[in-house]
């Protein structure tokens, strides 16, 4: 169910939260092409790979954690190290498109690293 947007305090989250709703509208992923999802925190990176069809997440790739990146943090370099591991679990899925989700997050800096980070090592998006 989606939270009321009267009910978030802080004013850059309610926009945030406005642009998240606006792309998950337009953006779905299938068994063929599934969508990537972002999600950054000031220390931390997480990135999903979904199967909305099925309603499953196939697998993630993060800075922490259980599959976690050696070396990576919420930088650029470390986007582009994130954006390296989730494109070889992709090849070893045999999954060569996905449709990426910004999540609300403006398309620069550590998002459009990982992005560009996975179309380098052969991911369509």
């Amino acid at each position: 169910m989606r939270k009321q947007i009267a009910k978030i305090k802080n004013d850059s989250d309610k926009r945030r939260y406005r642009r998240r709703l606006s792309i998950r509208m337009k953006v779905e992923g299938t068994t063929e092409r599934p969508r990537i999802c972002a999600f950054r925190s000031n220390k931390h990176i997480t990135v999903q790979v979904i199967d909305d069809s099925q309603n499953k997440t196939l697998f993630s790739v993060q800075t922490f954690g259980k599959n976690a990146v050696v070396g990576a943090k919420a930088t650029k370099e470390g986007a582009k190290l994130v954006g390296a591991a989730l494109a070889e679990k992709m090849k070893g899925a045999k999954l060569e498109k996905a449709v990426f989700d910004r999540a609300g997050y403006k398309y620069t800096g550590v998002v459009a690293s990982l992005v560009e980070a996975v179309r380098e090592n052969g991911i369509q998006i």
